[in-house]
């Protein structure tokens, strides 16, 4: 049976690093995939066909690039190490007429970049999927900054720490649902994953790690609320502020963590910090609860009710 990946091997992969003259550098949490099964489980968690145009993080020396690039129309991959262009020119090479690489943090990345990317492969517009195998430390962050920045995003199919992926799909109630997991949860919902053990890696990390797969989503409650989408950003800010205060300092009860939030944030904050009871008893929501104990729908309310005596 024909491999998904030729670099899907230890093998490959140290063949490619020596013949380049380079190591895994641990700063940029470079594990690199080895097992074409993980390849294959991923390509199908993502629904990737023939029709799309796909946007990756962290490429390395190409292994789940070519997966993408065999199943996709185009490929963009944005990489920050600057020893792999020279990797990826030849890894990537059958494929050239459908690959770019943009060698920057992504981070830093701009729609405007990436358009021009796709314009030179011929694709008139933007990605709608994000896949990616991202370096954990600025996993989490790299996802949610790409769902907030980029609204063309319909989906992100990503390996990240087992931890983090649990965070993405926290319930409330559980140990893992926090701030974060509130304002991931206004931009998009998971819709599947899958586990993957240290072994399918090399290096094998330190860490067991999960493919998740997020689909966008707008909130039932936002719809309900308003249907101008500049509102409806902006109530997505005020609920996202609102989930941080919340788990500002987590055992203590919502007014308490809500206090020491906002008069940490200078005279408007303080300004806030004294309406609080206010702001509760307009979102009919016990102040004496805790910020793990709120649905979603219930941090919009806290949201709604931010918005209206900021606005006071």
């Amino acid at each position: 049976m024909d491999r998904l990946s030729p670099l899907a091997s230890v093998a490959a992969t140290r063949e490619v690093l020596e013949r380049h003259g380079l190591t895994t550098k641990k700063s940029l949490g470079q594990n690199f995939l080895i097992n074409d099964d993980i390849l294959t489980k991923i390509v199908t968690l993502a629904q990737l066909d023939e029709r799309d145009a796909v946007l990756e993080v962290g490429p390395g020396i190409g292994t789940l690039t070519i997966a993408l690039l065999k199943n996709a129309r185009c490929v963009v991959s944005v990489e920050r190490d600057t020893d792999l262009p020279a990797v990826l020119s030849e890894t990537c090479a059958p494929w050239r007429d459908s690959f770019r690489l943009i060698n920057k943090d992504a981070l830093e990345l701009t729609e405007g970049e990436l358009a021009e990317a796709f314009g030179s492969l011929g694709h008139d517009g933007l990605p709608s999927k994000f896949i990616a195998n991202l370096p954990y430390a600025v996993a989490a962050t790299i996802v949610l900054d790409f769902f907030e920045r980029f609204s063309w995003l319909e989906s992100a199919t990503v390996m990240v720490q087992k931890e983090v992926a649990d965070r993405m799909a926290a319930v409330p109630g559980s140990k893992n649902y926090g701030a974060y997991t509130v304002k991931l949860g206004m931009r998009a919902q998971a819709s599947g994953r899958f586990p993957v053990s240290p072994g399918n890696f090399y290096p094998p990390p330190h860490v067991d790690s999960a493919v998740i797969r997020l689909d966008r989503r707008t909130p039932d409650a936002l719809a309900q609320i308003t249907d101008n989408s500049a509102k409806r950003e902006a109530l997505i800010c005020a609920t996202c502020t609102m989930a941080d205060a919340a788990f500002a300092t987590r055992r203590k009860t919502l007014l308490n963590s809500c206090k020491t939030f906002f008069c940490g944030r200078g005279f408007e904050g303080k300004r806030i910090a004294e309406l609080l009871p206010a702001l509760f008893e307009r979102a009919g929501i016990d102040a004496k609860r805790r910020g793990e104990t709120l649905s979603q729908e219930e941090f919009i309310a806290l949201g709604t009710a931010y918005l209206q005596v900021k606005q006071a």
